[in-house]
């Protein structure tokens, strides 16, 4: 299975973690790996609506990001994602106080994924829920300097599952019916 790059992960957090949204949400990527991402979010008197509770588009933005980046892992390097279906329910008003939203992917398909996020107030207590469809657009890739795999190869390419020809030095081997090497003595 491939595997992300390091120095692409550094890469990425440098860009996302920099970027106008962001920073106008005071919210950042805390953490990624292979299905899962965690965002976080410093509220602010900017985030409360009228009745002086955290307005729920920022719970949703929340959501919407982290479920964006638990998936994230699985494309190609050269597509993007687009979220075309959100989701949530709101469980306890926020006054004030970090957010953290947890997600994982749930289903990570060649053009649509699926994830979730939970999202936990400084006592760990659930705020919101939201569940995302996700949509690969190729071509649309983030252009950063390291490949995102160590290996080269996408988890999910564009329409076609990675080749998995068993390979060895370069040259291919041969299957019998049973799956053994047919070059095998």
């Amino acid at each position: 299975m491939p595997q992300p790059n390091p120095a692409y992960i550094r890469e990425l957090f440098e860009v996302i973690n920099t970027s106008p949204f962001p920073n106008h949400m005071q919210m950042r990527l805390d953490a990624i790996e292979l299905d899962k991402a965690v965002v976080k979010l410093a509220t602010a008197p900017c985030h409360l609506q009228a009745y002086g509770i955290v307005h729920g588009g920022v719970l949703a933005t929340l959501i919407d990001t982290a479920t964006f980046w638990a998936v994230y892992l699985r494309i190609p390097q050269d597509a993007g994602l687009v979220n075309i279906d959100l989701k949530l329910n709101y469980l306890k008003p926020v006054v004030d106080g970090p957010l953290t939203a947890e997600s994982r992917a749930i289903r990570s398909g060649r053009s649509l994924s699926y994830a979730e996020a939970r999202v936990a107030d400084a006592q760990g207590v659930l705020v919101a829920h939201g569940t995302s469809t996700l949509m690969q657009l190729p071509g649309r890739g983030l252009k950063l300097k390291a490949p995102k795999f160590i290996d080269g190869q996408p988890l999910i390419a564009h329409g076609k599952p990675p080749d998995r020809t068993p390979r060895c030095r370069g040259r291919t081997i041969r299957l019998d019916k049973t799956g053994h090497g047919a070059d095998r003595p």
